[in-house]
């Protein structure tokens, strides 16, 4: 590349390095530990400020955090803001915001119920406490923050000195950085909580906590619909207030995100079209909610099934039935069921209560001056032959207790929050003993998949002894580690400090599970026994899972975001349009395969060259006849191998003038997936006489011509937007990469007479099926006239059309419209469509021209209506007089009088004016992505 840049030119030398965006960070995620037979962990975390934290720590990160509101007290390097965090006393009983609703929702519900039945032991003086830690928990709902290093990585090497095939990527890099990403995070720290997140936010908008209610919106779920919810998902808690915490969104937004949801609402109509019900949510924030109400209507219907499972065992108890319709996860609620499931291990605490020592352990609690364990005692039965027998099946129900108890859960959290815990990791027995006998057998042959093993445990020397605090960890940390231990090349473990130990089994004897009324010397022992085992046994083993847990589904949710991130920016590059390209596959052996195409991405001439072999010459002149003979002006070529050999060809070619008078340039740009595509059957479909490796250069060409158009036919782990997507859940990958996809056709719109069936499908509210009877109307009766006719299409409902017109432009130079009043023979189509099952539809056959713009169907009369105030008509859109007379009324009255006027939002008025300004044929990625803060605004 130096070498290249070295190359003297003259001026007529112009080219631009197409590069696509590298994502550096490597990802890997495996299960937790063999500890999991029963995993469970507290409520999930809510978006916290974790990859803020390790946004700032990673090495060659851009300063991204500048960009946003400073704050003064939010000290740079994470670890200071830690010891303010530790009250000495620690009070407070909600670490976390899970911890936090868990305690002020489950522990009340529990307290009326007798839960555990034990109720009568929660002090007051625990309910005091509550308050402090409610604040406590309240305060860290701040809202996560994301953005990951990776995004600033090798993005793209411009060569200054041949620039003339300008291609924006440069401009991607900076602008659509600014989306939000859907990040959850764990390690939030308090310090960071207030702090708007500036691009790529957290699930929620952290920024757009405003106050109160929109236009209008309601700032609280109507008791009714409230009520219908939790009848409907029959939990102990409120679904609105849950999903408000869980995302840091305020209750009216998702009251109204919910029931958006609930009416078939997709996320791209929402966010253009229902901006003042969502309070101004990017898309990712919405996908977040979305998600995260999916999860919890999930765990509503597993709960159901568990419930009924349990009953028709005979097992299912009021109290039991109370503490899983407590659950807020789905770890939780395997916690909970899992002792009484079929073929579980019998818990010691299950086997004392077999032996009916259950009310001896309620009298302990209640009336110890009443208890005499000699009564329990029965000579020749196992477990009561002796009084030692029976305290300590007393100590294992007490144990089981302790460690289900969601008060003393959110304790013992508490005190690990205001701890300093970490996790280690350390290179594994086995894997030293390997590289012993590796350093034994130097010298000597080994075979591959040895070598390769070797290799694999260098890969994680960073790690053989590594330590980090459990909120300063980075994802990318996290998933290494994960992937050494599933190898077993690394052993993990979580160190929490002993003085959290110590304070735990202190306040427990003198607070929570003190008895009633004064106890013996030896029941004290009891009890003291009973809360060290349940420490040791029970709940260490339940903290370490759950902060491996939690840190597992940060990481791969930050790494889901930055795929994310990567596929928006690729999908969303700038489309060179109106020349005629060659795309070259660059080869050595096999040769250089071309594809010359049209301005509309028409396949004109198909070859094969061999740059890098004798006869250069003779390829040289075969390539500038080409050129000339179809005016081919830009020159991409794919960055595989023979990629530099074929640039510097080109190169040297075009420094000499070789293709004069043509004036040519060239780009290097990403062939991932372009193999795998020249074989799919979409390709197959689309180019059946080609030579797949001939449709590699026509993939190859395309994405420059229009990257959102070629790469929505690959599928979106095959385009190079990241790394390691096999290590992360394929489901929740798959669906973050297909919403993305999504939103970017939906937003850049596609004009149905030309679009392929392929992009149809990525359109909101439409999929393959609908796709293919739209492309099988268009051949059937010719294009589409105007939005109505999308009515007459099988399968598109009023709900499906709702969802998709906005997004759908018919442009007057495809829509057949040859004159203002359309021919005979559409009309006579039209009508046998409508007669063969459409009866109820009147459909208009002539153009509009507000089908051509953004605004969508719903508002053409709030369109009219300002038009008419403006003194313009729709032939006028686009055009520069009537952009003055909008900018005139605009200046004269502002945007919140005029929607008043014409009686909508000003959300919708502001769309419906850059709908009416805009030129014809505006595409959003040919803007200046710089001055953008979100694409989709």
């Amino acid at each position: 590349m130096q070498q290249m840049m070295r190359r003297p030119r003259t001026s007529a030398a112009k080219a631009v390095n197409y590069n696509d965006m590298d994502s550096e960070m490597s990802f890997s995620v495996t299960a937790s530990s063999d500890e999991d037979i029963e995993e469970w962990k507290p409520p999930e975390p809510k978006p916290r400020a974790l990859t803020k934290t390790g946004r700032d720590q990673t090495a060659g990160e851009k300063k991204a955090p500048a960009k946003r509101t400073a704050k003064p007290k939010e000290p740079k390097e994470p670890k200071p803001p830690k010891a303010p965090k530790l009250p000495k006393e620690p009070k407070p009983r909600v670490p976390r915001k899970p911890a936090a609703e868990r305690k002020t929702q489950a522990v009340k519900v529990q307290k009326g119920s007798g839960a555990r039945g034990l109720a009568g032991t929660k002090r007051k003086k625990s309910d005091e406490d509550e308050k402090p830690g409610e604040d406590k928990g309240e305060k860290q709902t701040g809202c996560p923050e994301v953005e990951t290093a990776e995004e600033s990585g090798p993005s793209i090497r411009m060569k200054e000195e041949r620039v003339s095939f300008i291609v924006s990527e440069a401009h991607q890099a900076d602008g659509w950085a600014g989306e939000g990403s859907s990040q959850a995070g764990l390690k939030a720290k308090k310090e960071e909580v207030e702090e708007e997140d500036f691009r790529f936010d957290e699930p929620c908008q952290k920024k757009q906590k405003t106050s109160g209610a929109c236009l209008g919106q309601p700032t609280a779920l109507p008791s009714s619909q409230a009520q219908a919810l939790r009848n409907e998902l029959n939990m102990n808690w409120d679904l609105i207030e849950v999903l408000s915490i869980l995302t840091c969104v305020e209750r009216w937004v998702c009251v109204n995100i919910v029931t958006l949801l609930r009416e078939e609402n997709t996320v791209p109509f929402m966010v253009r079209y229902r901006k003042d019900m969502i309070n101004h949510m990017d898309a990712d924030a919405v996908r977040d909610v979305q998600l995260i109400y999916e999860e919890l209507c999930s765990l509503a219907k597993k709960t159901k099934s568990v419930i009924q499972t349990l009953k028709k065992d005979g097992v299912l108890t009021d109290e039991l039935e109370q503490d899983l319709r407590n659950c807020r996860s789905a770890d939780e609620l395997d916690h909970v069921y899992s002792p009484y499931k079929k073929g579980s291990k019998l818990t010691k605490a299950r086997r004392a209560k077999a032996l009916g020592l259950e009310e001896a352990a309620s009298a302990l609690m209640e009336k110890p001056h009443t208890l005499d364990l000699r009564a329990w005692v029965k000579t020749g039965t196992e477990g009561l032959s002796s009084v030692e027998e029976v305290a300590t099946g007393v100590e294992h129900i007490l144990a089981d207790m302790i460690a289900k108890d969601p008060e003393t859960l959110t304790y013992v959290k508490t005190l690990c929050e205001n701890s300093s815990v970490t996790i280690q990791s350390s290179v594994s027995k086995s894997a030293l003993k390997e590289k012993e006998q590796d350093k034994s057998v130097q010298g000597q042959k080994k075979p591959g998949a040895q070598q390769n093993k070797n290799k694999d445990i260098d890969k994680f020397h960073l790690y053989f002894d590594f330590t980090s605090n459990i909120q300063r960890i980075q994802p990318h940390q996290t998933l290494a580690i994960n992937r050494g231990e599933s190898l077993k090349i690394l052993t993990v473990k979580v160190n929490i400090p002993d003085r959290v130990k110590s304070d735990f089994t202190r306040w427990c004897i003198n607070n929570r599970w003190r008895p009633r009324t004064f106890a013996r010397e030896d029941l004290n022992i009891i009890i003291k026994n009973a809360v060290e085992d349940s420490y040791k046994r029970l709940i260490l083993p339940f903290l370490t899972r759950s902060y491996r847990n939690k840190l597992t589904s940060a990481a791969e949710k930050e790494s889901i975001a930055m795929f994310v991130r990567n596929l928006r920016q690729r999908l969303l590059l700038c489309p060179i349009r109106g020349c005629v390209i060659m795309g070259v596959d660059p080869g050595f052996r096999h040769g250089c395969k071309l594809a010359v195409l049209s301005p509309t991405s028409q396949i004109i001439h198909t070859d094969v060259v061999y740059l890098h072999n004798s006869g250069q010459q003779r390829e040289a002149d075969k390539l500038r006849h080409l050129m000339i003979k179809y005016s081919c002006t830009k020159v991409v070529i794919g960055n595989g191998t023979a990629c530099r050999e074929t640039e510097s060809f080109f190169a040297d070619l075009i420094s000499r003038r070789y293709f004069h008078p043509l004036d040519v340039s060239y780009c290097i740009t990403s062939e991932a997936g372009a193999s795998i595509y020249s074989v799919s059957p979409e390709a197959v479909k689309e180019m059946p006489d080609l030579d797949p490796n001939l449709r590699s250069a026509v993939s190859i060409g395309r994405r420059v011509q229009d990257p959102l158009a070629e790469l929505v036919k690959i599928d979106p782990k095959h385009i190079g937007i990241g790394t390691y997507q096999h290590d992360v859940s394929a489901g929740a990958l798959k669906a973050a990469l297909d919403g993305v996809v999504q939103e970017c056709v939906s937003f850049v719109g596609v004009d149905i007479n030309i679009c392929s069936e392929t992009l149809m499908r990525h359109v909101a509210g439409l999929n393959a099926g609908r796709a293919k009877n739209i492309a099988e109307w268009r051949e059937q009766n010719g294009p589409f006239i105007n939005r109505e006719q999308l009515k007459l299409v099988k399968g598109m409902g009023p709900k499906t059309y709702q969802q998709c017109a906005g997004f759908i432009r018919i442009n007057p130079q495809t829509s057949a419209r040859s004159s203002p009043h359309p021919g005979p023979a559409v009309p006579e189509k039209l009508a046998a469509k409508k007669a063969k099952g459409k009866t109820g539809v009147n459909i208009s056959t002539s153009f509009n021209p507000l089908d051509q713009t953004c605004i969508h169907p719903e508002s053409y009369h709030v369109a009219q209506r300002f038009l008419s105030i403006v003194g313009g008509s729709a032939d006028q859109i686009g055009s520069a007089g009537l952009q003055q007379c909008v900018e005139s009324k605009v200046r004269s009255s502002s945007v919140e009088e005029l929607a008043k006027t014409v009686d909508t939002t000003p959300e919708t008025l502001k769309l419906i004016i850059d709908g009416l300004t805009q030129p014809p044929g505006f595409d959003i990625r040919q803007t200046s992505l710089l001055h953008r803060p979100h694409p989709f605004d």
